[in-house]
């Protein structure tokens, strides 16, 4: 982890007045910032498990897939886009065939423009978010129809 990056994440925590922010990197490690009088981070290396998350009447409820479905979720906090700008077609629609490993979305996350490619080969059924939409680290982006 670089503190490069911890001390850009308190710049735009005291810009934006955030007080606590958590990422964590697929089972590498989990940072933590929470802001009262100090800052205070906590930086674990070793995996840890998801904390539960708070249910809310405004949250949309967990996608269900059939059995030939696979669900492809956000890998990081971020704002989700559909395409690589705004005049710029979408990666991908409904109905749509494709193939593992090609992009089918971004997620930005502070000003980094992250590509998200599909999991699996096959037909987009569903897509789970609206462009711009703020998205959380696991939840659904899209429903595809495996081959």
């Amino acid at each position: 982890m670089d503190l490069g990056i911890i001390k850009q994440v308190v710049d735009l925590m005291n810009e934006n007045n955030l007080t606590e922010f958590t990422y964590e990197e697929h089972e590498k490690y989990k940072i933590s910032l929470k802001q009262g009088g100090d800052v205070q981070a906590v930086y674990a290396a070793a995996p840890s498990a998801p904390a539960p998350a708070a249910a809310s009447a405004s949250a949309p409820a967990p996608a269900a897939a059939s059995a030939n479905e696979k669900i492809v979720e956000s890998p990081l906090v971020g704002t989700f886009y559909s395409a690589a700008s705004p005049e710029a077609p979408a990666y991908v629609n409904v109905g749509d065939k494709v193939e593992e490993g090609s992009i089918i979305c971004i997620v930005e996350a502070m000003k980094v423009m992250n590509e998200i490619v599909a999991e699996y080969s096959g037909t987009v059924t569903e897509i789970l978010v609206n462009n711009a939409d703020p998205v959380e680290y696991g939840q659904p982006l899209f429903k595809i129809s495996v081959d």
